[in-house]
């Protein structure tokens, strides 16, 4: 298990490393003037000596690399001079509003996406089947965007006009010092990210559950006389987390590292909301920040993946 564990550490720092190389490449060794892109055009000779100083981009280029590496492995992640802040305590002032979308974007597509997929399978092609796959088949056809759109002009604009308030237009509110407001603000938000991911969920859950139930030891377990949940929970679900694990990994990374098109439609301003600000902008350290900070969480995911992996497969053990 140590060494597993060991290895996958390994591996992880390894695609950070290369990341990192590639970010540097990308925007420190590709042709063009790297203080002009970070301070932008207006900047002038004055601030743009200044910048190359501060970036170290008048030394050898091994060294601005080691340097650039030192910093990101404390955390540094640059300096916004388009914001006049350092990127770190920019990502950090978003970071609340894109974790409290995951969380309970999480917490509802998988209660609803997963038993939705057992129902399924349990019943193939009776009328809790094909409800399910209707379901599936709904979530899966419309865009995110789509569906944001039309959750605010059912749940916000229709209510507006008939003089009441039923739930807000977007924004976000910090959990503390009242939950209530936050879980207010946060709703509609994690009912659209829920909806088209829990139709994923529940169609991958079908899909193993019904491969697994075939199994000649399920076969076996209800010969013996195991009841049908425990047969149902116990002996086929495990089987089905795997893929699930997989899944779930992917997009909670995916929704760290910035949830654009909900942010956008809400306006959460989170890590999406900044990395599409900072691409219009051209703020170069920041979109560093940002791809630095995704490709983390990817890593930091996959890990805890590997982990989950080894207490819910003992051959991975």
């Amino acid at each position: 298990m140590i060494r597993f564990l060991a290895g996958r550490l390994a591996f992880a720092a390894l695609i950070l490393f290369a990341l990192s190389t590639f970010v540097f490449v990308l925007f420190f060794v590709a042709p063009g003037d790297p203080a002009r892109l970070v301070a932008g055009d207006k900047a002038t000779e004055t601030q743009l000596i200044q910048i190359r100083s501060n970036l170290g981009l008048d030394r050898p280029i091994h060294e601005q690399y080691l340097s650039f590496l030192g910093r990101a492995a404390q955390g540094d992640l640059g300096y916004s001079y388009r914001n006049q802040q350092p990127v770190l305590t920019l990502i950090a002032n978003r970071l609340p509003a894109t974790v409290s979308l995951v969380i309970g974007g999480v917490i509802l597509w998988l209660s609803v996406g997963i038993p939705v997929g057992i129902m399924s399978a349990r019943h193939p092609g009776g009328w809790r089947d094909r409800l399910g796959q209707g379901f599936i088949l709904v979530g899966l056809s419309f865009p995110t965007f789509v569906l944001g759109m039309v959750s605010l002009y059912v749940f916000y604009f229709l209510p507006r006009q008939a003089g009441f308030t039923l739930f807000p237009a977007g924004g976000f509110k910090p959990f503390w010092p009242n939950p209530a407001i936050w879980a207010w603000h946060m709703a509609l938000p994690w009912a659209t990210v829920a909806l088209t991911t829990a139709a994923v969920y529940a169609r991958l859950t079908r899909g193993q559950m019904l491969e697994v139930m075939s199994e000649d030891y399920i076969r076996t377990a209800r010969a013996k006389g195991v009841p049908e949940h425990k047969v149902v929970y116990k002996h086929g679900l495990r089987a089905t987390l795997t893929p699930l694990v997989t899944q779930l990994g992917a997009d909670i990374a995916f929704l760290l590292g910035g949830a654009i098109v909900i942010e956008q439609v809400y306006g959460l301003q989170g890590v999406g909301a900044l990395a599409i600000q900072a691409v219009n902008n051209q703020d170069r350290p920041v979109i560093i920040g940002v791809v630095l900070l995704g490709g983390f969480f990817i890593v930091i995911s996959n890990i805890v993946v590997d982990i989950i992996y080894s207490l819910l497969d003992p051959r991975v053990r």
